[in-house]
């Protein structure tokens, strides 16, 4: 596969310029990013005719419950006293943090410019969802 497959490490916000790109993935970091739409957008622009972006990020609840589960309550603790304040160490920030809740991503995604977000159901994971962006 070597003459057909090759693996680079991109800034998403600059990846229009290095590409185009059959695939991009992103793995547990959209939440992190001040700036979540800007960075989607950018690699939505290096993305080739029919590629895809897979984002893998934290999988809570599609809605708020309370108490919630040992998960959700866990990614609050992560939210709260890690990822939340990275998000919000950059100015202007959508200040998301680890529970970004399904609709939420789909919200980025689409103000990103991507027609189409799909949850990725076959991928099973304790703590993952997986979602398939196309523009």
């Amino acid at each position: 596969m070597d003459d057909r497959v090759r693996f680079e490490v991109r800034d998403g916000a600059a990846i229009e310029r290095e590409g185009p790109y059959d695939l991009a993935i992103v793995i547990e970091s959209i939440h992190d990013l001040s700036r979540p739409v800007e960075v989607l957008a950018g690699i939505k622009l290096g993305l080739g005719v029919g590629g895809s972006l897979i984002v893998a990020d934290e999988k809570v609840g599609e809605s708020f419950t309370a108490p919630g589960d040992a998960v959700e309550r866990l990614m609050y603790g992560f939210s709260f006293l890690v990822c939340l304040p990275a998000g919000m160490s950059e100015q202007p920030s959508a200040a998301t943090g680890t529970v970004m809740r399904p609709d939420t991503f789909r919200r980025y995604a689409t103000e990103a410019g991507f027609k189409r977000v799909d949850i990725l159901d076959q991928v099973e994971h304790d703590f993952l969802r997986f979602y398939r962006l196309t523009p």
